[in-house]
């Protein structure tokens, strides 16, 4: 039995509902930014870094042209109309992620990333920091929006969803 629909618009837009629970609609879109980082911990040696982190260690450090995908779960009315629009959704990524953290380097020029108080620029983390900083702003758009989570592509091979 099927329990999920998934309409796959674009290779970048999608709508999915569950057969089970018709009120709700997850939406996804998949936005791009580029940025640098380095993956080094002070309290390892030079060698200890390099020897976890690889290439990923480089003093200067590397970049990364990310992929960000942020799931919304919408309610729909009892007409099947909802309060949030791709559009919607698109100025939020712009005004929250995209704008701070494209062509940017995380160690370097983020709060979130810094080596002062900051947490480590893996994938795993900057999916975190982004689902951390977009759910707030997802809530404040309309009732009956929530983000449901956020996917980071690092590389095609590389991705990271929080929650999980």
């Amino acid at each position: 039995m099927v329990k999920d629909v998934r309409l796959n618009l674009s290779p970048y837009y999608s709508i999915e509902m569950s057969t089970t629970d018709q009120s709700r609609v997850l939406l996804r879109q998949r936005f791009d930014f580029a940025a640098a980082h380095r993956l080094h911990v002070s309290a390892f040696s030079a060698a200890e870094n390099v020897k976890r982190f690889g290439k990923c260690n480089n003093p200067k450090g590397h970049g990364h042209n990310y992929q960000i995908e942020p799931c919304i779960s919408v309610r729909l009315a009892s007409d099947g109309a909802h309060q949030f629009s791709l559009a919607d959704l698109e100025a939020l990524v712009e005004k929250v992620i995209i704008a701070r953290f494209d062509h940017m380097h995380l160690n370097e020029d983020t709060t979130e990333f810094s080596a002062n108080g900051g947490v480590l620029p893996t994938v795993e983390n900057i999916a975190k920091v982004s689902y951390e900083l977009l759910r707030s702003a997802v809530a404040e758009q309309a009732s009956g929006v929530a983000l449901h989570s956020v996917t980071v592509w690092e590389t095609d091979r590389t991705s990271a969803t929080y929650p999980a």
